[in-house]
């Protein structure tokens, strides 16, 4: 899926992050430039410490760059805001809210209160519920709407953190590793369910991961970060799947595995070298 001059949706120009640490400045991104269409499913790809969840909150305006800008709907990013919904691998459930409340909590911030841009008024309670009840659904968790985080599991949980996301009517949903403490077959089900959100919301996805098989799976592009320090983008392989996607068909397709095998080399080939160079 290429993406067009005429399709950007989020824009990363020129982006720089360093940190102050006790031993000094620490740079941790430098020179980045990502453009993503809307409704494009991006993964951010690479070893630990090359800066793929620092870009991530940067989208997510939860940090801001010591340099350079970044755009999403025409409009710089300069801190959170509902067009941009989250979902981290710690799901961060207030354990005293049943799964129904932690979701009502985001719709109503979002849709409850007066618009100030409008003057619309703010949604009934009633209208509040069926937003709830619908991302609930959704994420196929309407009979465990009632139960509080203890009473559920990992898998579930996720979903939660998902569903809450999504509540929120995000144009852009950023997910920092939503997966990566599942076990193999809960995680292989959400991927598949993910899948099938994104196909019925189109939203527009920037997913982190260190999985190569959920990056080819689920990606129109991987996004392959170099090692860090000064990390930077080191190359964009584009994913040609059709969809939908089934990852029972994809196990043995000749493209899949040409996708895979370029990401890998990518990895624990030329990043792999560069980190012995450095050692």
């Amino acid at each position: 899926m290429s993406v067009s001059l005429t399709s950007k949706y989020i824009e990363v120009q020129n982006v720089e992050q360093t940190f102050k640490t006790a031993k000094g400045p620490f740079c941790a991104l430098q020179n980045v430039n990502l453009t993503v269409g809307k409704g494009e499913f991006v993964t951010l790809i690479g070893h630990s410490g090359c800066g793929k969840s620092t870009l991530l909150n940067l989208i997510a305006g939860l940090t801001l760059p010591t340099s350079g800008s970044l755009i999403c709907a025409n409009r710089e990013i300069d801190g959170p805001g509902p067009d941009r919904g989250v979902v981290f691998q710690n799901h961060s459930l207030l354990p005293w809210l049943t799964c129904f409340e932690n979701v009502y909590l985001a719709v109503e911030r979002v849709f409850g209160s007066p618009s100030r841009a409008n003057g619309a008024r703010g949604e009934t309670k009633a209208q509040l519920k069926a937003r709830v009840d619908h991302v609930l659904a959704m994420v196929g968790l309407t009979a465990a709407a009632h139960k509080r985080p203890s009473e559920i599991s990992g898998g579930m949980k996720q979903r939660v953190g998902i569903a809450r996301a999504l509540s929120m009517e995000p144009k852009v949903l950023l997910m920092d590793e939503p997966f990566g403490a599942l076990d193999a077959l809960t995680r292989a089900k959400l991927q598949d369910e993910l899948l099938a959100i994104v196909a019925t919301t189109q939203s527009t996805v920037v997913m982190v991961t260190h999985d190569v098989d959920e990056a080819v799976l689920l990606s129109d592009r991987i996004v392959m970060m170099t090692n860090g320090p000064a990390a930077t983008i080191g190359e964009v392989l584009s994913v040609d799947l059709p969809r939908p996607r089934s990852r029972v068909a994809l196990a043995e397709n000749t493209d899949y595995l040409h996708y895979r095998k370029a990401v890998i080399d990518f990895l624990y080939t030329r990043q792999s070298h560069v980190e012995k160079q450095a050692a």
